[in-house]
């Protein structure tokens, strides 16, 4: 039986060399074993760390694979959820992401792409590098400052052309002074409502973590509410909470709505507390047993 056992296991291990990264259900069929005893093989791997698993799903499966085919993971990519997706793209895209100059929702997904986003430390800030790129490459702000001041300090040595500088006209540099007020005033907007919407989805952080919840996923994320997908005592939940401090009737219904379709039982979040008529509706409806008819 023993000899049996570890000739499964070497079956495992070939198939794996030869396919690649593999699901659970597919090493099951190779190797002609259920999937009962196909992840029990896979565990004592696992254990025995000749097999890695991924963080993703594909469903509820982790992906395994051997040393080496980190990179084969990209080929399931395409089973990462909304904001993971998201997230995922613009990390292969830029190589190198500055966690503090991120979304809040992309902030969460970075770190629920743990195959792909692999984070680390610069100057006592938190940086992400797509998991193929060693972190040799990195080249933070500060050091292409210097750069650039050696490159302009080069050029400066080096004999240029004198340039013939054209005054503008005085009326001209007064619409410009205009537009970069305008434009400072906007982005001041920006960051203040960044900065309020960063605070609004700490706070929802917060509820989670204090609540024992986890969050699975992220439905939508705006200025005005939250959607989350998170695990709680009783199973998977929607969290829907609301960046102001009164609930309305109509909130309401669009939460039910939005749980109704996603076949899920929901949390109601907010700032404050709901509007006393809604408070009591709730409290009415908590006992209601069901609503009848009367024929007339």
């Amino acid at each position: 039986m023993n000899q049996d056992t570890t000739e499964i296991k070497e079956k495992i291990l070939q198939t794996i060399r030869l396919r690649g990264p593999s699901l659970p259900v597919h090493i099951a069929k190779e190797i002609n074993q259920s999937m009962l005893f196909s992840s029990a093989f896979l565990s004592e791997l696992l254990s025995e760390k000749r097999l890695k698993m991924s963080y993703m799903r594909v469903g509820s499966s982790p992906i395994y694979y051997l040393q080496g085919q980190e990179y084969k993971l990209e080929n399931f990519s395409q089973y990462l959820k909304s904001k993971e997706k998201e997230a995922y793209t613009l990390i292969k895209e830029k190589k190198f992401l500055k966690d503090s100059d991120q979304d809040p929702a992309i902030r969460v997904a970075l770190r629920n792409i743990k195959d792909f986003a692999i984070p680390f430390e610069n100057n006592n800030e938190i940086f992400f590098r797509y998991f193929t790129i060693p972190q040799s490459d990195f080249i933070s702000k500060k050091e292409e400052k210097v750069e650039i001041e050696i490159s302009t300090e080069e050029k400066k040595k080096s004999p240029q052309k004198k340039e013939i500088k054209q005054e503008k006209p005085k009326e001209k540099k007064k619409d410009l002074d205009i537009f970069d007020k305008k434009r400072a005033k906007k982005k001041s907007k920006s960051k203040t409502s960044q900065k309020k919407n960063e605070k609004f989805f700490n706070k929802v952080k917060e509820f989670v973590s204090e609540k024992g919840f986890e969050i699975i996923d992220i439905e939508t994320f705006s200025k005005n509410d939250l959607i989350l997908r998170i695990k709680t005592n009783k199973g998977e939940e929607l969290l829907i909470a609301f960046n102001k401090k009164k609930i309305s009737e109509t909130d309401i219904i669009n939460a039910y709505k939005k749980a109704s379709e996603l076949s899920l039982t929901y949390i109601l979040l907010s700032m404050g507390e709901p509007l006393k008529k809604i408070k009591n509706l709730i409290e009415a409806a908590s006992s209601l047993s069901s609503m009848e008819k009367l024929e007339t």
